[in-house]
């Protein structure tokens, strides 16, 4: 009995100190709500950013350059002010803000080039937010690999002796492709010691280069040399080189000293100029070009000129001869079409593109609806948009869209050429120089002098046959040569 008492006693005042225990936790259990809260809190983490990324500018754009930030680090932006300036592929763009707020973090810097689409530039943060505690994601996951292989070239054991150099393991007449030859020649490599894995023998560029791994590095430059033994000392006279072989002469020259013989220099191409290379290789590849010349008489289009400037109008060949393709265009709309992937797209709207030559390259601003405006019109809006084209300032939608181009070189002295049609486009139309030369006039069997203009039209052949550019071109001629015709056209 006793002892049934006092078991029972100890069961009691063991439930008691479970109870207190469990009091305790409960009253503490406030005080954590509060430490995991303030942990979790944006001041501690940093402040959720809304991410500004590398758009799309142009539709052909892929990668771009980041020309000047027009936004500070802390300062406001609204929905549409200007964040930066862009370089796309055809001119200098202003990016606009599509958010509300503040700039937190700038994290690509003024003249950062070749910065590919969806690229993080930059941070922002909404109103009210503090700017300064953004929180900034981390960055790609291709990083730690690099350090991991760092390190690990930092601990691994020192590497062996150079291996002996290769025996010879070619025999017989050597084949060589040119970019193994250019790597041999360029190292002094005897071309006779790679192992030939091409066809029929053929030492290929992956031969070159394994051979180059393999073979041991020199032991000094030739500066270090020439520095080292000022006193000349007489030389062996030098094996010839091996057969296949191009003499061992540096591929790039030296900055601040003088190229030698066979040296370049390499040159980064803007985005203007890989998309003109771009497209210039995929019109001559995938479009049929036809070509298609015609003289005209300028001397209409002279006279009138000199009769329009005793107006104080002013206004340029060039553009009596975009006004003249304009109302050709409209005359033969069988010849305002574009290419595109399914066959041919008429287009409702004269449109004509004009080459512009810039320090970055050619580009072609649009004259919109050449068709229906004056020669005076059409002078003005050429200028401000070749200047533009000059100054970097084009808008996409001023240079992208037109059904037709014309490229002047006659204020260069080129008598005629051929250009290069700018696809979807099925015609650009190339213009030479106007020259004086002596003809025979049918009407009275004399001769006269005429200013004679060489024009050449390069049409595509799936959208403009040989039939219908004869037809085009002699309209052409004909405003020309009798301008009031482009009026009541």
């Amino acid at each position: 009995m006793a002892a049934s008492l006092r078991l029972g006693r100890r069961g009691v005042l063991f439930g008691l100190r479970l109870s207190n225990v469990n009091k305790c936790l409960w009253a503490t259990h406030s005080w954590q709500d509060h430490v995991r809260h303030f942990f979790q809190s944006p001041w501690v983490l940093g402040v959720s950013p809304l991410k500004v990324e590398m758009p799309a500018l142009s539709p052909t754009m892929e990668e771009g350059n980041l020309v000047k930030w027009l936004k500070k680090e802390g300062e406001a932006v609204a929905a549409g002010d200007a964040l930066c300036e862009i370089e796309t592929d055809k001119a200098v763009v202003t990016m606009e803000s599509n958010d509300d707020g503040i700039l937190a973090k700038i994290l690509m810097e003024e003249g950062s080039r070749n910065v590919r689409l969806g690229t993080l530039i930059a941070l922002m943060v909404e109103e009210g937010q503090d700017w300064k505690q953004v929180e900034i994601p981390p960055p790609d996951a291709a990083a730690p690999p690099a350090k991991q292989a760092a390190a690990a070239s930092a601990v691994a054991p020192a590497a062996p002796s150079p291996p002996p150099p290769p025996k010879p393991a070619t025999s017989g007449p050597l084949r060589l492709s040119p970019a193994a030859r250019h790597i041999l020649g360029t190292h002094g490599l005897n071309p006779k010691l790679a192992t030939a894995t091409g066809p029929r023998g053929l030492i290929t560029k992956e031969d070159a280069l394994n051979l180059l791994k393999k073979a041991p590095p020199s032991k000094a430059t030739p500066a270090t040399v020439a520095s080292a033994a000022p006193i000349p000392v007489p030389t062996p006279a030098a094996a010839p080189p091996p057969p296949g072989a191009r003499p061992n002469i540096p591929p790039l020259s030296v900055p601040g000293k003088p190229g030698a013989p066979g040296t370049f220099s390499e040159i980064p191409a803007t985005n203007v100029r890989r998309v003109i290379a771009q497209r210039l290789t995929q019109s001559k590849t995938t479009i049929p070009h036809a070509y298609a010349s015609v003289d005209c008489d300028m001397a209409a289009v002279m006279q009138l000129r000199k009769d329009l400037a005793k107006e104080q109008v002013k206004v340029s060949v060039n553009d009596f001869i975009i006004k003249a393709a304009a109302v050709a265009l409209k005359e033969m709309p069988e010849v305002n079409v574009t290419w595109s992937g399914d066959g041919p797209r008429a287009l409702d709207s004269v449109h004509i593109s004009i080459a512009v030559a810039t320090d970055k390259g050619l580009i072609t601003p649009i004259i919109k609806d050449a068709a229906t405006k004056g020669v005076q019109e059409i002078s003005a809006n050429a200028k401000a948009l070749a200047q533009k084209a000059r100054d970097g300032k084009l808008l996409p939608e001023e240079y992208q869209g037109g059904s037709f181009s014309i490229s002047n070189l006659g204020m260069f002295g080129i008598s005629g050429f051929s250009a290069v049609i700018n696809p979807p486009q099925a015609c650009i139309l190339a213009v030479g120089t106007s020259r004086a030369e002596l003809r025979l006039c049918e009407d009275d069997q004399t001769l006269r002098t005429q200013q004679l203009m060489t024009v050449t039209l390069s049409s595509d052949g799936r959208l403009v046959d040989d039939e219908l550019a004869s037809r085009f071109l002699d309209k052409f001629r004909a405003n020309l040569e009798r301008p009031q015709r482009m009026a009541l056209a």
